[in-house]
Protein backbone atom coordinates (compact mmCIF):
# COMPACT_ATOMS: atom_id res chain seq x y z
CA UNK A 1 0.00 0.00 0.00
CA UNK A 2 3.04 2.23 0.68
CA UNK A 3 4.46 1.53 -2.06
CA UNK A 4 0.96 2.41 -4.34
CA UNK A 5 0.97 5.65 -2.63
CA UNK A 6 4.34 6.59 -3.50
CA UNK A 7 3.88 5.48 -7.39
CA UNK A 8 0.63 7.67 -7.51
CA UNK A 9 2.38 10.41 -5.93
CA UNK A 10 5.54 10.32 -8.06
CA UNK A 11 3.67 10.04 -11.06
CA UNK A 12 1.50 13.51 -9.75
CA UNK A 13 4.57 14.72 -9.38
CA UNK A 14 5.92 14.12 -12.77
CA UNK A 15 2.44 14.95 -14.25
CA UNK A 16 3.09 18.92 -12.62
CA UNK A 17 6.34 18.65 -13.90
CA UNK A 18 5.55 18.37 -17.48
CA UNK A 19 2.59 20.71 -17.85
CA UNK A 20 5.04 22.84 -16.41
CA UNK A 21 7.42 23.13 -18.48
CA UNK A 22 5.79 22.26 -21.65
CA UNK A 23 2.95 24.81 -20.96
CA UNK A 24 2.29 27.33 -23.22
CA UNK A 25 -1.07 29.32 -24.73
CA UNK A 26 -3.29 28.02 -26.30
CA UNK A 27 -1.55 24.28 -25.87
CA UNK A 28 -0.68 22.87 -28.67
CA UNK A 29 -2.71 19.82 -30.03
CA UNK A 30 0.14 18.32 -30.58
CA UNK A 31 1.01 18.24 -27.04
CA UNK A 32 -2.61 16.71 -26.50
CA UNK A 33 -1.73 13.51 -24.48
CA UNK A 34 -0.48 15.76 -22.16
CA UNK A 35 -3.71 17.23 -21.34
CA UNK A 36 -5.87 13.51 -20.30
CA UNK A 37 -3.07 13.83 -17.07
CA UNK A 38 -5.17 14.17 -14.11
CA UNK A 39 -3.87 17.18 -12.10
CA UNK A 40 -3.66 17.46 -8.18
CA UNK A 41 -7.43 18.87 -6.50
CA UNK A 42 -8.48 19.87 -10.24
CA UNK A 43 -10.53 16.08 -10.27
CA UNK A 44 -13.52 15.27 -12.09
CA UNK A 45 -15.28 14.28 -8.81
CA UNK A 46 -14.57 18.21 -7.79
CA UNK A 47 -15.73 19.61 -11.16
CA UNK A 48 -18.91 17.40 -10.20
CA UNK A 49 -19.18 19.15 -6.56
CA UNK A 50 -18.97 22.60 -7.45
CA UNK A 51 -20.28 22.39 -11.14
CA UNK A 52 -23.73 20.41 -10.07
CA UNK A 53 -24.38 19.60 -13.78
CA UNK A 54 -28.20 19.29 -14.02
CA UNK A 55 -30.46 16.67 -16.61
CA UNK A 56 -31.76 19.22 -19.39
CA UNK A 57 -29.35 22.05 -18.73
CA UNK A 58 -27.82 23.80 -21.32
CA UNK A 59 -23.64 24.40 -20.22
CA UNK A 60 -21.18 25.76 -22.31
CA UNK A 61 -17.36 24.95 -21.51
CA UNK A 62 -14.26 26.88 -22.77
CA UNK A 63 -11.31 25.32 -24.04
CA UNK A 64 -12.06 21.37 -23.62
CA UNK A 65 -8.71 20.60 -24.94
CA UNK A 66 -9.34 16.54 -25.92
CA UNK A 67 -12.37 16.10 -23.99
CA UNK A 68 -11.22 15.14 -20.24
CA UNK A 69 -14.04 16.96 -18.24
CA UNK A 70 -16.26 17.53 -21.67
CA UNK A 71 -16.86 13.36 -21.64
CA UNK A 72 -17.69 13.38 -17.89
CA UNK A 73 -19.91 16.38 -17.80
CA UNK A 74 -22.05 15.98 -20.80
CA UNK A 75 -23.65 12.78 -20.25
CA UNK A 76 -24.86 14.37 -16.41
CA UNK A 77 -26.71 16.81 -19.02
CA UNK A 78 -28.81 13.44 -20.29
CA UNK A 79 -30.69 13.15 -23.78
CA UNK A 80 -32.31 16.61 -23.47
CA UNK A 81 -29.48 18.80 -22.13
CA UNK A 82 -26.34 20.06 -24.20
CA UNK A 83 -22.95 20.63 -23.49
CA UNK A 84 -21.32 23.54 -26.55
CA UNK A 85 -17.52 23.56 -26.36
CA UNK A 86 -15.56 26.55 -27.39
CA UNK A 87 -11.77 26.23 -28.62
CA UNK A 88 -10.21 28.10 -31.06
CA UNK A 89 -7.96 25.51 -32.49
CA UNK A 90 -10.40 23.29 -34.52
CA UNK A 91 -8.31 20.06 -34.39
CA UNK A 92 -8.94 19.92 -30.65
CA UNK A 93 -12.83 20.36 -31.51
CA UNK A 94 -12.48 17.50 -33.79
CA UNK A 95 -10.85 15.41 -31.64
CA UNK A 96 -13.22 15.62 -28.85
CA UNK A 97 -16.30 15.01 -31.37
CA UNK A 98 -14.28 11.52 -32.13
CA UNK A 99 -13.90 10.74 -28.68
CA UNK A 100 -17.51 11.54 -28.32
CA UNK A 101 -18.63 9.17 -31.09
CA UNK A 102 -16.82 6.56 -29.79
CA UNK A 103 -18.52 6.33 -26.57
CA UNK A 104 -21.89 7.15 -27.87
CA UNK A 105 -21.87 10.95 -26.62
CA UNK A 106 -24.16 12.47 -28.67
CA UNK A 107 -25.11 15.83 -26.65
CA UNK A 108 -21.58 18.11 -27.28
CA UNK A 109 -21.80 20.85 -29.68
CA UNK A 110 -18.22 21.99 -31.31
CA UNK A 111 -17.93 25.71 -31.42
CA UNK A 112 -14.69 26.84 -33.05
CA UNK A 113 -14.45 30.89 -31.83
CA UNK A 114 -12.49 33.07 -29.70
CA UNK A 115 -13.57 33.76 -25.99
CA UNK A 116 -13.77 36.82 -25.89
CA UNK A 117 -16.22 36.67 -28.27
CA UNK A 118 -18.56 34.01 -28.00
CA UNK A 119 -21.27 33.42 -30.95
CA UNK A 120 -24.30 32.92 -28.94
CA UNK A 121 -27.03 35.80 -27.05
CA UNK A 122 -27.61 36.75 -23.79
CA UNK A 123 -28.82 34.45 -21.65
CA UNK A 124 -29.02 30.81 -22.63
CA UNK A 125 -26.96 29.01 -20.77
CA UNK A 126 -27.40 27.65 -17.18
CA UNK A 127 -24.02 27.03 -16.02
CA UNK A 128 -20.27 27.53 -17.63
CA UNK A 129 -17.04 26.37 -16.75
CA UNK A 130 -13.51 26.55 -17.48
CA UNK A 131 -10.83 24.06 -16.30
CA UNK A 132 -7.18 25.75 -16.66
CA UNK A 133 -8.32 27.88 -19.63
CA UNK A 134 -8.68 31.14 -18.30
CA UNK A 135 -4.92 31.94 -17.94
CA UNK A 136 -4.37 31.23 -21.83
CA UNK A 137 -7.30 33.48 -23.00
CA UNK A 138 -5.23 37.08 -24.31
CA UNK A 139 -8.05 38.80 -22.04
CA UNK A 140 -9.34 37.29 -19.42
CA UNK A 141 -11.32 40.51 -18.11
CA UNK A 142 -12.93 40.11 -21.56
CA UNK A 143 -13.57 36.69 -21.67
CA UNK A 144 -15.14 36.62 -18.48
CA UNK A 145 -17.68 39.64 -19.20
CA UNK A 146 -18.71 37.19 -22.35
CA UNK A 147 -19.18 34.50 -20.12
CA UNK A 148 -21.46 36.73 -17.85
CA UNK A 149 -23.39 38.36 -21.11
CA UNK A 150 -24.05 34.53 -22.03
CA UNK A 151 -24.74 33.27 -18.27
CA UNK A 152 -28.73 33.30 -17.33
CA UNK A 153 -29.24 35.78 -14.04
CA UNK A 154 -29.86 32.78 -12.06
CA UNK A 155 -26.43 30.91 -13.77
CA UNK A 156 -23.52 29.91 -12.34
CA UNK A 157 -19.64 29.80 -13.95
CA UNK A 158 -16.84 27.28 -12.07
CA UNK A 159 -13.34 28.07 -13.19
CA UNK A 160 -10.55 25.81 -12.00
CA UNK A 161 -7.03 26.86 -12.03
CA UNK A 162 -3.64 25.44 -11.57
CA UNK A 163 -0.35 26.65 -10.88
CA UNK A 164 1.43 26.96 -13.93
CA UNK A 165 2.55 29.76 -15.82
CA UNK A 166 -0.60 31.24 -16.87
CA UNK A 167 -2.12 30.43 -13.98
CA UNK A 168 -5.19 33.49 -12.98
CA UNK A 169 -4.30 33.98 -8.75
CA UNK A 170 -7.82 33.74 -6.75
CA UNK A 171 -7.33 37.89 -6.08
CA UNK A 172 -6.80 38.38 -9.87
CA UNK A 173 -9.86 36.10 -10.60
CA UNK A 174 -11.44 38.55 -7.65
CA UNK A 175 -11.06 41.69 -9.50
CA UNK A 176 -11.53 40.37 -12.86
CA UNK A 177 -15.01 38.86 -11.73
CA UNK A 178 -16.17 42.43 -10.19
CA UNK A 179 -15.33 43.98 -13.60
CA UNK A 180 -17.21 41.70 -15.28
CA UNK A 181 -20.59 41.74 -13.01
CA UNK A 182 -19.56 38.16 -11.43
CA UNK A 183 -18.95 37.77 -7.88
CA UNK A 184 -16.73 34.77 -6.36
CA UNK A 185 -19.35 32.69 -3.91
CA UNK A 186 -17.61 30.11 -3.48
CA UNK A 187 -14.14 28.25 -3.24
CA UNK A 188 -12.56 24.73 -3.32
CA UNK A 189 -8.99 23.54 -2.73
CA UNK A 190 -5.79 25.34 -2.46
CA UNK A 191 -4.59 28.55 -3.90
CA UNK A 192 -2.28 26.67 -6.67
CA UNK A 193 -5.36 24.34 -7.79
CA UNK A 194 -9.17 25.41 -7.01
CA UNK A 195 -12.30 25.23 -8.03
CA UNK A 196 -14.01 29.75 -8.13
CA UNK A 197 -18.08 29.21 -8.27
CA UNK A 198 -19.27 32.53 -9.64
CA UNK A 199 -22.64 33.85 -9.90
CA UNK A 200 -23.89 36.81 -11.73
CA UNK A 201 -24.23 40.20 -9.69
CA UNK A 202 -28.15 40.90 -10.00
CA UNK A 203 -27.32 44.62 -8.41
CA UNK A 204 -24.17 46.89 -8.98
CA UNK A 205 -23.36 47.02 -5.34
CA UNK A 206 -23.24 43.13 -5.35
CA UNK A 207 -20.66 43.08 -7.50
CA UNK A 208 -18.67 45.17 -4.90
CA UNK A 209 -19.72 42.90 -2.13
CA UNK A 210 -15.96 41.18 -2.28
CA UNK A 211 -12.98 43.96 -2.76
CA UNK A 212 -10.12 42.64 -4.59
CA UNK A 213 -7.36 41.13 -3.33
CA UNK A 214 -9.90 39.67 -0.83
CA UNK A 215 -11.74 36.53 -0.46
CA UNK A 216 -12.88 36.88 3.36
CA UNK A 217 -16.47 37.51 2.54
CA UNK A 218 -16.32 34.05 0.07
CA UNK A 219 -17.51 30.39 0.91
CA UNK A 220 -13.82 28.62 0.96
CA UNK A 221 -14.99 24.54 0.98
CA UNK A 222 -12.06 22.06 2.78
CA UNK A 223 -10.38 20.23 0.69
CA UNK A 224 -11.87 16.55 0.76
CA UNK A 225 -10.73 13.23 -0.77
CA UNK A 226 -11.24 12.88 -4.56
Amino acid sequence: MRHSRALIGAGAAAAVATWWFTDSAPYPYSQRRLLDLPLPFLTLKRLDDVLRARKGERVLEIGPGTGLQSLHVAPQLGPDGRLDVVDVQQEMLDHVGRRAAERGVGNIVPNCADARELPFPEGVFDAAYLVTALGEIADPARALAELRRVLKPSGRLVVGEFFDRHQIRLSSLIGLAERAGLRVTRLYGPPFAYYAVLRPCTTPDAARAAPAGRHDSVNVLPVAGG
